[in-house]
């Protein structure tokens, strides 16, 4: 229903006039925006309050009065069946830019209008439709709707202004929800290929100024190894790093990062043997320090490859046989995971004997395992 009665003419002219006037019925109008990886998601609209322009308390007074419940007749305008506009004045808009899901259902680029079904009994259910402008739902038709979702209202702390946001945010989704007096209803927004968006940008970017950087196309060959995505495109953009980008342009760099990522695009493809020779080959190149062979050992052991792993961790000790902690640590793991008792027990007391000041907050932890190594069969 009107949020605030006023005439057609007035509000033709606070939507059209040349001049700036305050919002009808100071509802102002308020704007929010979530990005869920590129995805951005804009929802436009105007903001009434519980006590009103003139101050009155409606506490109690907006669900099923000031906002019908079901689709009504609101005597103005064409529609004789409407939905509430959500919000006051035009009509609240949400804009997205990609292909999305609403609560599991398909969702195309692009900007709605914003509805909502408010009931008293049952769930609540948002109309998404392709009438983006207009004076809230006076000409609401339900043949422009595109989606309609069914969600549970649920009892909210008191919000005094109409307020939209986001919440349970995530790499690949959010929730969008509208908060009102006691009131709050939301719906779930999921971007299903956001890995794939990203390597979309990603090739479009590495054609322009940001191709001209090795490190670049080992990024994005990185990312799409971790993803476990675009696998062979990403070995192309692994081999760019280390060789030539942009031929008579700018060079490659072989050393222990890049070849380390061709080495886990690789094996992200299941060419384990590949990988592994890539593997060692990247071990004699430039760059291969203590700690970053080290992380290459806990990789391999988290892949459930305890013998490969302790070879890694033995060229780690005899490469820097100065350091007491994270060589030992290392040998410790790889012991302890593949059964070998003695040689854990003296490694873990090496290591713990040798924590340094940056780690000694784990040192309940180290001494946990080396507990449990003892006390094991």
């Amino acid at each position: 229903m009107m949020l605030a009665l006023v005439s057609g003419q007035v509000a033709w002219g606070q939507v059209h006039s040349e001049l700036a006037i305050p919002p009808n019925g100071d509802n102002e109008r308020a704007e929010i925006s979530q990005w869920i990886g590129l995805v951005k998601v804009t929802i436009d609209y105007h903001s009434p309050n519980v006590h009103g322009a003139g101050g009155a308390d409606r506490t109690g007074h907006i669900w099923g009065e000031l906002v019908s419940y079901g689709f009504t007749d609101q005597a103005f305008g064409p529609s004789h069946v409407a939905p509430w506009r959500v919000g006051a004045n035009e009509t609240t808009t949400i804009t997205i830019s990609h292909d999305v899901k609403v609560e599991g259902r398909d969702l195309k680029a692009g900007t709605y209008g914003v509805f909502l079904d408010v009931e008293k009994t049952g769930p609540w259910t948002w109309i998404f439709s392709k009438a983006a402008k207009g004076w809230g739902s006076y000409q609401y038709d339900a043949k422009d709707d595109v989606l309609r979702v069914a969600v549970n209202a649920v009892d909210a702390p008191y919000t005094e202004f109409m307020t939209f946001g986001f919440d349970e945010r995530k790499p690949a989704s959010a929730v969008a929800y509208l908060q009102w007096e006691k009131k709050r209803a939301a719906f779930k927004i999921e971007v299903p290929n956001v890995n794939q968006l990203y390597v979309d940008q990603m090739r479009e970017d590495l054609l322009n100024w940001p191709g001209f950087n090795y490190q670049n196309w080992q990024t994005a060959a990185q990312f799409c190894a971790d993803n476990k995505i675009s696998l062979e495109e990403a070995l192309v953009w692994a081999d760019k790093a280390i060789h030539e980008p942009f031929r008579g342009a700018t060079v490659g760099v072989e050393d222990f990062s890049t070849v380390s990522t061709k080495a886990s695009v690789l094996g992200a493809m299941g060419r384990t043997a590949e990988a592994d020779a890539t593997m060692d080959k990247a071990l004699d190149l430039p760059g291969a320090g203590m700690l970053y062979v080290h992380s290459y050992g806990v990789r391999l052991l988290r892949a459930s490859r305890a013998d490969r792993a302790l070879k890694i961790f033995l060229v780690n000790q005899q490469r820097h046989p100065e350091e007491k902690f994270w060589t030992y640590y290392g040998l410790a793991r790889a012991y302890t995971a593949l059964g070998d008792k003695a040689n854990a027990i003296k490694n873990w007391e090496i290591a713990i004997a040798n924590v340094p000041e940056n780690r000694r907050f784990m040192m309940g932890q180290f001494e946990a395992a080396l507990k449990k190594v003892r006390e094991g069969s």
